[in-house]
């Protein structure tokens, strides 16, 4: 330590052992927003990302301790700092190319579990070897920090403390603070910076080293100022607004005809105006025959999932006199609607779960539309019988529920099946209809005489237009759900497994139309198909 100067004072170790911790929580915290447009924000990515670094930070222990048996130098600690701070700051810069890459590359290998392979195969190409280099941190620093088994235990503990400590920090600091108010690229760029401090410290003081902390710092100034300003939305060109919230990667884009949101994911939209007013063409307008079904003059209505508060707006311009209250949790997406999506201020919405939103009020409601789901991210508390015994519970006379459900799936235990069977033993009357053109499905639930039926009837009242033409498609396609066996519960609503399976089912069909383009065409053809 003598050839160390900043070593004299274990100060400098401890504030290493720290600071690496804060570094490895908040790179595992962006790894999230940097995989969720591409697979979604999970519990099943959740997974990946945790188990990958827990793989990298256990090799780098293993490693860690061996190397410090066998060279004691302080320096060799601090390189590997200095690379792992320049490989998490070319993150913003290349991440995505990587992801893109592995994916391009699995379509023409992999046919099952496509999105957790390529999920996984891309956690552990962009972040193993930084989190491995920061895992050699702890057994190092203990290395250089026990000067005798007397002080040991003490010492060590210190730097444990130090480490938790620091984790906790880094666990906060990404995603309340950095994440919704710089974005996830500064973030990345933000805990590599300090790890690229200590570093820089470390070697200045001892005044060696200086040709690899050069060509550090001009990486890391490189990747400073490419990567912050890069979008991780890469292949979407025009957006009208690209940004993070707590719970969300956002994006608005809009065209001649309408402005869309998406969040979390690759493709799809969550919320949609039509600039002239006119129906989406997609699931919402299905679901505006929940209110023809209650068959109220001026419906009360409940959106628990407004987004920017498409199905809010319609209820509003066709069944005048109508109340609508949103629950939406993410508060970024309600001003959003305010911003770009002319939510009306009649239109109540409540920063909340939307199931701590129906456990908290006693009101009553003429419609409630559940539609929080989105592809395999279905929250389980939001899927079980016990949540929908409290949908109906605040359901008025003659109430319906309409549940928007993401995918067409079906078979013996898929996701569809389990929704169906749930909310049938809870509602007595439940029907389905596809929506054309897409992959979602919407569900209706009523208590005292089928949807259909009160659907025909509702019919009767309409005028002819545009809404009537909507209805009467959905009256012709409606398919009554008997109930079965399966049904979540709080204590086993394994949803986003079964979600996945059917995401792996529609992409494993999307992989044999690519692979056939590609064996008749050759790669020309395929970048071609998709241009």
């Amino acid at each position: 330590m003598k050839d160390y100067p900043i070593l004299k004072s274990k100060l400098f170790l401890y504030l290493t052992e720290f600071f690496a911790g804060v570094s490895v929580m908040a790179v595992e915290l962006g790894a999230s927003r940097l995989l969720a447009p591409y697979f979604s924000s999970s519990q099943i990515v959740w997974t990946i990302i945790i188990g990958t670094i827990m793989i990298a930070m256990a090799l780098g222990n293993l490693y860690g301790g061996r190397a410090a048996d066998k060279n004691p130098d302080p320096a060799l600690l601090y390189r590997r700092i200095l690379i792992a701070a320049v490989w998490i700051a070319a993150i913003p810069v290349l991440g995505k190319y990587v992801i893109m890459g592995v994916t391009g590359l699995l379509i023409f290998t992999v046919s099952t579990n496509f999105l957790v392979i390529a999920a996984f195969v891309s956690c552990m190409v962009i972040f193993v070897y930084p989190l491995f280099l920061l895992g050699t941190v702890t057994p190092s620093l203990v290395k250089a920090t026990v000067e005798s088994l007397d002080d040991s235990g003490r010492t060590v503990g210190r730097l444990g403390a130090c480490n938790t400590i620091g984790s906790i920090l880094g666990t906060f600091l990404p995603t309340f603070v950095t994440i919704p108010a710089v974005g996830t690229a500064v973030t990345f760029l933000i805990f590599s910076g300090i790890l690229l401090a200590i570093a820089l410290a470390f070697f200045l003081s001892a005044k060696k080293g200086l040709r690899t902390v050069i060509l550090c710092t001009i990486l890391f100034l490189l990747c400073l100022l490419f990567g912050r300003s890069t979008a991780f939305a890469f292949w979407e060109e025009d957006l009208t607004y690209e940004g993070e919230s707590v719970y969300n990667y956002l994006q608005v884009k809009e065209d001649r005809r309408s402005v869309v949101l998406s969040t979390n994911v690759l493709f799809g939209v969550q919320s949609v105006m039509m600039k002239e007013g006119d129906l989406t063409g997609m699931y919402y307008d299905y679901a505006l025959a929940a209110p023809v079904m209650c068959e109220k003059e001026a419906p009360r209505v409940l959106v628990l999932g407004n987004g920017t508060g498409t199905y809010a707006k319609q209820c509003l311009d066709y069944f005048h006199g109508a109340s609508v209250e949103g629950v939406e949790i993410d508060g970024k997406i309600t001003a959003l609607a305010h911003a770009y999506f002319e939510l009306p201020e009649a239109v109540t919405v409540t920063e909340y779960d939307g199931r701590a939103f129906l456990q908290a009020v006693d009101s009553q409601y003429d419609v409630i539309l559940v539609d929080a789901y989105q592809d395999i991210t279905i929250p389980f508390q939001m899927s079980s019988v016990e949540f929908f015994t409290m949908v109906r519970d605040h359901l008025a006379d003659g109430g319906v529920m309409a549940v928007n459900m993401n995918m067409h799936s079906d078979g013996e235990g898929s996701i569809n099946q389990s929704l169906c069977d749930t909310i049938a033993a809870v509602f007595p009357y439940v029907a389905t209809v596809d929506v054309v053109g897409n992959t979602n499905r919407e569900l209706f639930a009523c208590l005292d005489e089928a949807p259909a039926a009160r659907l025909e009837r509702g019919l009767r009242r309409l005028q002819p237009g545009a809404l009537r033409t909507m209805m009467e498609k959905v009256s012709a396609n409606l398919t009554e759900v008997r109930g079965g066996s399966h049904i979540l519960t709080d204590d086993r609503a394994p949803v986003e497994v079964l979600g996945m399976q059917a995401i792996d089912a529609l992409i494993a069909d999307e992989l044999v139309w690519v692979r056939q383009i590609y064996e008749r065409e050759g790669l020309g053809g395929l970048l071609e198909s998709f241009a």
